[in-house]
């Protein structure tokens, strides 16, 4: 599985200014989506290893959804701050 990673449209942008805020220092860690997840990347810098070792680079300013059931690592190289929403369904 990929993440979807592009620029927001200014309504995407506007949307994502509602939704909560998360942070976390430079640190690796292996992560599972339960859900489909959209963030917003406010700062930093990160690199996502999937399952088939494909790497993907997003950094402040990209919009960034990943899918529901996507396993992968996170590489956070330079703090990371983001808004963030989950599918309810």
């Amino acid at each position: 599985m990929k993440p979807e990673i592009r620029m927001p449209t200014p309504k995407e942008k506007e949307t994502a200014q509602s939704w909560p805020v998360w942070e976390k220092e430079p640190s690796s860690f292996p992560w599972e989506y339960s859900a489909k997840e959209t963030c917003l990347i406010l700062e930093g810098n990160v690199t996502v290893t999937n399952e088939q070792g494909e790497q993907f680079h997003f950094g402040a300013g990209a919009y960034v959804i990943f899918p529901k059931g996507m396993k992968c690592r996170w590489h956070i190289k330079k703090a990371v701050r983001k808004h963030y929403a989950f599918d309810q369904c």
